[in-house]
């Protein structure tokens, strides 16, 4: 079993307060800073790796002492990085205001102009997961493996992700793509619009579409039955990187041959867990972890 993650590193800045910061004022801190490597596709190859699976990375960090950083920790984690790439421009970076009372999080990117990705993927993998990062080589490399099962992260509407999805087996979508992409508003309590919704965007894609609901779960429709697949209640206080532990966790019960309900049950957990906990990468839970919740 081989799963290759494409798309976005970075290095993640988490700066824990209790209330959102107000304009020109100065703060100090009660909690420490929070540093890890972050990425849809990178926190995911973390994850998978150290769930035991044969994890390869396909992206770009800097020549830099963040980049350095998250190579380390993808050597840590057991990555293979033979499809990592290094380039001569500053690594992403992202500072993230933490509001550890509600759990939410402001995200501020910083992104090099020039980070592009050109490597060759020459192996062959079971799965692949992409999240509209390096949208080319993602494209072919999907294209070249028609028996590879695609899971894309549409995390927002633009070109790139909207390409993927039309070769992805999964397309697991957040609430904010479900309302861009139908250009309706819904509460998650109005079930008879998140129907519409979940049609309006399965009708133009041949895979599976899961609609995730933040805390209320994640959306499916099979047989012609629409199912919500509840989360569990936890005390959030950071949110980063729920969503990208979602992902790959989804993928990783899928891979190992779990019905699909069940799997996004499994995956409700696993991102839920990770939110009681600060830091992006530094969240995911073990496998055992979440075993022993479910049990």
């Amino acid at each position: 079993m081989k799963i290759l993650c494409i798309g976005n590193t970075s290095y993640d800045i988490t700066i824990p307060v209790e209330e959102f910061p107000i304009e020109n004022k100065k703060i100090r801190l009660k909690d420490k800073l929070v540093e890890c490597g972050g990425g849809s596709a990178s926190t995911g190859a973390i994850l998978l790796s150290k769930w035991n699976i044969d994890t390869f990375i396909a992206s770009t960090i800097g020549n830099d002492f963040y980049g350095e950083q998250i190579k380390k920790e993808y050597l840590e984690a057991g990555v293979n990085t033979k499809f990592l790439q290094t380039k001569d421009i500053k690594t992403t970076t992202s500072f993230i205001i933490t509001n550890v009372t509600s759990g939410t999080r402001t995200i501020l990117t910083s992104k090099d102009e020039n980070l592009t990705y050109d490597r060759n993927i020459d192996l062959d993998f079971d799965y692949i997961l992409v999240d509209g990062e390096h949208m080319e080589t993602a494209y072919d490399t999907i294209i070249k493996r028609p028996s590879s099962k695609v899971l894309i992260d549409a995390g927002r509407v633009n070109d790139n992700i909207l390409k993927l999805c039309t070769v992805s087996d999964y397309i697991v979508c957040s609430n904010d793509f479900a309302k861009d992409y139908t250009n309706i508003d819904f509460e998650y309590s109005d079930y008879d619009t998140l129907k519409i919704v979940y049609d309006q965007i399965q009708k133009d894609f041949k895979g599976i579409v899961i609609i995730t609901l933040e805390s209320y779960g994640s959306m499916i429709k099979i047989n012609n039955e629409y199912k919500i697949i509840p989360s569990i209640k936890v005390k959030a206080i950071d949110s980063t990187g729920a969503g990208d532990i979602y992902h790959a966790s989804l993928l990783y019960f899928i891979s190992q041959g779990m019905e699909i309900t069940s799997a996004m049950r499994y995956a409700n957990i696993t991102g839920a867990i990770s939110t009681t906990r600060l830091g992006g990468r530094n969240s995911i839970p073990s496998l055992e972890e979440v075993l022993a919740y479910v049990k």
